[in-house]
C-alpha cells in the first residue's frame, strides 16, 4: 500500500461500522447518537462556545505580535497564488456552498424566532438581532476554527519541513511519537471528521439542489433524485480531482467565486439595491458592536439553552470537523505568505464578504416578507423546508428562467469543489505526502464521501442526515480538545524559531522648502537600495599588505561615503565606518 495502514483502515474501518451500524440497528442507533449529542450540546455548549472564542483571541495576539512577520515556509519564499486566485480558492473549499444555503435562510429564521428578548417577530429588533446572531455565526469565528490548523499545518509542514499530516503540529509536544501509534491516531481522526463534515453538507445541498430543480422545474422530490445529484457531484469531484490542484480545483473555484459574485450583484441590482447597500455598509457596525458580548454569550441563566445547541454550538463542532481538511488545503494555498498576512486574509477579507453576503441577501430576503408575509416564512420557518429559501427569493426576481438554473450551478459547483479538495488533503493525511499515491486513492476519497452520504441519505431518509448532524457533534469534541494543544505547540515552536528582529530601517528626511528640495528628497534612496530601486549587498572588506579593499560602497543617508581601496592611515568618516 502507498499509504500508512493503520491510519487508512482505521479511518476507513471507522466510518464503515458507522454507515453498517446505523443501517442495520436503525431507530436503536439513532437514539444513541441523539442521547449523546444531546448531553454533550446540553452540558458542554459553553465549551465549544468560549473554546471557539479563546482562538479568536489567541489568533488576533498572534496577528498583532512580533510573530506575525513569519513566514510560512522559507524566509525567501513568496506566495504562490496572487491574493484574488487564493481567496478564491480559499473560499470555494471552505463554506462557499453553506453561504448559498443559509444566505437568505438563517436571517429569516432568526427574525420570526428571536433567540434572546421578547421581540415580536419580523419587528426592527428582531430583523437586527438576526442579522447580530448571523453575521456572529458565519464570520470571524467560523474561520478561525479553519484558521488555527491552517497556519500550524503551514508552519510546520512548510518551515520545519515535516510530513503533510495534522500529526507533525504536535512535533514540540509528542516528539518522534508523530510517527507512532499517538500521531496516526490523530491523523485517523482527522479523515473520520473530514468524511462526516463533508456529508453533512454534501446532503443538505442535495437537499438545496433538488429543491431548486422542483421549483424550477417540477422535478419531484425523490430518493431516486438526490442519488442522481449525489452521484453526479461525485463523479465531478472525482474527474475535478484526477486533474490536480492547479488545473481541477483551480479553474472551478475561480469559475465559481465570479458566478457567485454575479449572482450577488444581481440581487443587489434586481432589489431595493439602496435599502442592501445601506444594509452592507452597517454591517460592519452591527457586527462589531455585537462581537464583543456575543461571542462570549452561554445563556447561564438558562439550564437548557435549546438555541445555543441548536445553532451556535452546532456550528462550531460542525464547523470544527472541517477544520482539518480546510486548515490543510488552506495551508496548501498559503505557502510563502506571512503569518500576519494569513490570518488577515484568512479572518479579515472573508469576513467582510461573508457580511456583505449575507446583508444582500438576507435583507433583500426580509424586504421581500415584510411586504408580502409569509411569502417566505411560510415554506421556510414553518413548514422547516429552509432548502428551497435561497430559490424562493429568487423566483420573485426577473429573469428566473436563467438565474435559477444558475444558481444551481453554483452549489453544485461548491460541493464539486469541496469533495475534490477534501479527497486530496484526505489522502494526504494518509501518505504524509502529496501525489505520491496513485490518483486512485484520491478518486477513492471522494467516492468514500460521496457513499456515506448517499448511504445515510437514501437507506434512511427520516433520519440519516439527522444521525449525521449528531455523529459530527460526537467527533468534534475530541477533535477540539486537541485543538488547544495544537496553539500550544504552535506558539512554542515559533518562539523557538524566532531570529533576532533587525531595528526597522528608514530613509533619512532633510527638511524642505521648495519643490526642487522635496523632489530630491524624495528620489533618495531608501537605506540597503540604490538610486534604481535594486537592493545593495552588504559591503565586505579584505586586508592585504596595508590595504583595505571594499567591495561595494558605504553609504550614510544615501549619499556615498567611501568606495574602492584605502590604506590603514585612513581614519573614517567616524569611529566606526572602516570597522
Amino acid at each position: 500500500m502507498q499509504t500508512d495502514p493503520l491510519i487508512f483502515f482505521t479511518a476507513a474501518g471507522f466510518i464503515l461500522i458507522f454507515v453498517a451500524g446505523t443501517l442495520a440497528f436503525g431507530e436503536g442507533a439513532r437514539n444513541l447518537y441523539a442521547n449523546v449529542s444531546g448531553t454533550l450540546m446540553g452540558h458542554f455548549s459553553w465549551l465549544y462556545i468560549g473554546g471557539v472564542s479563546f482562538i479568536f483571541v489567541f489568533l488576533i495576539g498572534i496577528f498583532v505580535s512580533r510573530y506575525g512577520n513569519l513566514k510560512i515556509g522559507d524566509d525567501d519564499d513568496e506566495p504562490e497564488y496572487s491574493t484574488p486566485v487564493w481567496f478564491a480558492m480559499l473560499f470555494a473549499a471552505g463554506l462557499g456552498a453553506t453561504l448559498m444555503f443559509w444566505g437568505a435562510a438563517e436571517p429569516l429564521h432568526h427574525a420570526y424566532n428571536p433567540p434572546r428578548g421578547d421581540m415580536e417577530p419580523m419587528s426592527q429588533d428582531a430583523i437586527t438581532q438576526a442579522f447580530e446572531f448571523t453575521y456572529y455565526h458565519f464570520a470571524a469565528h467560523m474561520w478561525v476554527v479553519f484558521a488555527l490548523p491552517g497556519l500550524a499545518l503551514g508552519y510546520f509542514i512548510y518551515k520545519r519541513k515535516m510530513p503533510e499530516r495534522l500529526s507533525s503540529v504536535f512535533a514540540p509536544l509528542l516528539g518522534a511519537k508523530i510517527y507512532e501509534w499517538p500521531g496516526k491516531l490523530i491523523d485517523s481522526l482527522a479523515i473520520i471528521g473530514t468524511t462526516f463534515g463533508i456529508a453533512v453538507s454534501v446532503g443538505l445541498g442535495t437537499l438545496q439542489i433538488n429543491a431548486g430543480m422542483n421549483i424550477l422545474w417540477g422535478v419531484p422530490i425523490a430518493s431516486s433524485i438526490h442519488l442522481g445529484i449525489i452521484l453526479f457531484i461525485t463523479v465531478a469531484a472525482c474527474i475535478s480531482v484526477a486533474t490536480g490542484l492547479d488545473k481541477g480545483i483551480k479553474l472551478l473555484s475561480n469559475i465559481n467565486i465570479g458566478l457567485a459574485v454575479a449572482l450577488m450583484l444581481f440581487v443587489l441590482i434586481s432589489g431595493p439595491t439602496l435599502t442592501l447597500i445601506r444594509q452592507s455598509v452597517e454591517s460592519f457596525g452591527i457586527y462589531t458592536s455585537a462581537l464583543p458580548e456575543m461571542m462570549f454569550w452561554v445563556d447561564s441563566f438558562n439550564e437548557n439553552p435549546g438555541f445555543l445547541s441548536t445553532w451556535t454550538a452546532f456550528y462550531w463542532a460542525w464547523t470544527i470537523c472541517w477544520g482539518p481538511f480546510v486548515g490543510m488545503f488552506i495551508a496548501r494555498i498559503s505557502r510563502g505568505r506571512t503569518v500576519r498576512g494569513f490570518i488577515g486574509g484568512v479572518l479579515g477579507l472573508i469576513s467582510s464578504f461573508v457580511l456583505i453576503w449575507f446583508s444582500i441577501f438576507g435583507r433583500a430576503a426580509m424586504e421581500m416578507e415584510t411586504s408580502n408575509p409569509g411569502v417566505l416564512t411560510g415554506p421556510v420557518v414553518e413548514d422547516g423546508r429552509t432548502e428551497v429559501a435561497l430559490f424562493s427569493l429568487l423566483e420573485q426576481y426577473p429573469f428566473y428562467a436563467i438565474v435559477g438554473p444558475i444558481a444551481l450551478i453554483i452549489i453544485v459547483v461548491f460541493f464539486v469543489t469541496s469533495i475534490d479538495s477534501s479527497a486530496l488533503v484526505m489522502d494526504m493525511f494518509a501518505t504524509g505526502e502529496e501525489n505520491v499515491s496513485p490518483t486512485i486513492y484520491r478518486i477513492g476519497w471522494a467516492v468514500g464521501i460521496g457513499a456515506v452520504t448517499a448511504a445515510l441519505l437514501l437507506l434512511a431518509p427520516d433520519s440519516g442526515i439527522a444521525a449525521i448532524q449528531e455523529i459530527v457533534i460526537i467527533i468534534a469534541l475530541p477533535f477540539f480538545l486537541i485543538e488547544f494543544f495544537m496553539a500550544w505547540a504552535l506558539l512554542k515552536a515559533m518562539n523557538e524559531d524566532r531570529a533576532a528582529e533587525l531595528p526597522v530601517r528608514t530613509r533619512a528626511w532633510e527638511r524642505t522648502f521648495d519643490a526642487e528640495a522635496l523632489e530630491e528628497a524624495e528620489n533618495r534612496p531608501a537605506p540597503g537600495f540604490d538610486e534604481d530601486g535594486n537592493p545593495v549587498p552588504p559591503p565586505t572588506w579584505q586586508h592585504e599588505d596595508g590595504t583595505w579593499t571594499l567591495e561595494g560602497d558605504i553609504r550614510v543617508d544615501g549619499d556615498l561615503v567611501v568606495s574602492g581601496d584605502i590604506d590603514d592611515s585612513w581614519e573614517g568618516n567616524g569611529d566606526d565606518t572602516k570597522q
